[in-house]
């Protein structure tokens, strides 16, 4: 069993910055990419990052693209959300979710494709 805890959110005036973590359990870890998913007042899961499971391959959602950047470090089998930026509109609960196959440079959007998911820090931005 997995369990992923997520951790760093809180309220940033816009223009802020902030680092989100999500520690993993298990002697798997870098056998998987992680992502990072939100889900804003109203609104549905969306994409955010994804990070291949040793680290060379990185995606984003457009909305968020040189803003945010997503790292790992399997040697504390943990996950990074740097955001910088902040908008408004980032308001959310943000989660973290280890993917489903452990192919080489698999770096999936869809939530489908992730097995294991944490219970979410609220990251909240105003303006």
């Amino acid at each position: 069993q997995v369990q992923l805890v997520e951790s760093g959110g809180g309220l940033v005036q816009a223009g802020g910055s902030l680092r989100l973590s999500c520690a993993a359990s298990g002697r798997t870890f870098s056998s998987y990419a992680m992502g990072w998913f939100r889900q804003g007042p109203g609104k549905e899961r969306e994409f955010v990052a994804a990070i291949s499971r040793l680290g060379g391959v990185t995606i984003y959602t457009d909305s968020v693209k040189g803003r945010f950047t997503i790292s790992r470090d399997n040697a504390k089998n943990t996950v990074y959300l740097q955001m910088t930026s902040l908008k408004p509109e980032d308001t959310a609960v943000y989660c973290c979710a280890r993917a489903r196959d452990s192919y080489y440079n698999f770096t999936p959007r869809d939530p489908n494709e992730y097995d294991y998911w944490g219970q979410g820090t609220q990251v909240t931005v105003s303006s």
